[in-house]
């Protein structure tokens, strides 16, 4: 796994796939190896450069508290190292709060942004306070009450697996997740996600509890040229809805601005 010094910290990232140049982000406390069954189909349209955020996975966890703004120079700084003055982004939850905070920052460097399960917070809505425990059920899917669990095995699987993510961590691990969330709770991008420069899709679950639609919502109405997809489940629906990757990696796939 390739390493670098970026912005101060030890980042580890990695490179696969061929095509346009794509950034892909992955959301709160989950690392590049967790992430990797969602972002293959991305690796086999782009080029996609990703990293371990700082503080979790093999990335360097910082002495103290950081923000998000840190995080976004940590991209920008990848890419940099990559050679890349544009590129298209993708931000998944967490991701795409940085992915906001990236486009904010350097508008003329994004091509295409995609936006998925995400929030801007501020007056346009935050995403649950992970920082206050892991979410319930029926805050991952709406849906997800005991009675529709019984009688979904599946989406219980889902569940499950999400829970286990909290089980066996290391001090380190546990230390570094706690800064990011902690960054994560300052979050607030919307009054700025007018300087967004480029065509942008923003992605949601209908049954999504933790970045409801009205979230996605609002960051669509601050965004000059954005437009909202709804899909079908929850926090989840990248891999819950069959459709949702292949149509967003197809928007993403659109001509360049």
């Amino acid at each position: 796994m390739p390493r670098a010094l970026v912005n101060g910290i030890d980042l580890a990232w990695e490179r696969d796939g061929e095509g346009e140049r794509l950034l892909f982000l992955h959301g709160s406390g989950s690392t590049m190896a967790q992430n990797s069954f969602l972002r293959r189909p991305f690796e086999d349209a782009f080029d996609v450069l990703t990293l371990d955020h700082r503080a979790t996975g093999a990335s360097q966890v910082p002495d103290g508290p950081f923000t998000m703004a840190d995080c976004a120079a940590d991209v920008l700084g990848l890419a940099d190292l990559a050679g890349w003055d544009r590129f298209r982004l993708v931000g998944v939850s967490f991701g795409g709060m940085v992915a906001q905070e990236v486009a904010v920052t350097a508008p003329h460097r994004i091509d295409r942004l995609a936006l998925l399960c995400t929030s801007a917070g501020g007056a346009g809505g935050s995403s649950y306070p992970l920082h206050e425990g892991p979410p319930p059920p029926h805050v991952v899917d709406t849906r997800f009450t005991p009675e529709w669990l019984a009688e979904h095995r599946r989406d219980r699987v889902l569940v499950d697996l999400a829970a286990k993510r909290m089980e066996g961590k290391g001090y380190d691990v546990i230390r570094g997740e706690a800064l990011q969330l902690e960054a994560r709770r300052h979050h607030d991008a919307f009054d700025r996600l007018p300087a967004i420069a480029c065509p942008t899709l923003v992605a949601c679950g209908a049954y999504d509890g933790m970045a409801p639609v009205a979230n996605g919502e609002a960051i669509a109405s601050q965004v000059p040229d954005a437009e909202v997809r709804t899909y079908e489940g929850g926090h989840l629906f990248a891999v819950q809805d069959p459709a949702a990757v292949p149509d967003i990696i197809g928007w993403l796939a659109g001509s360049s601005v």
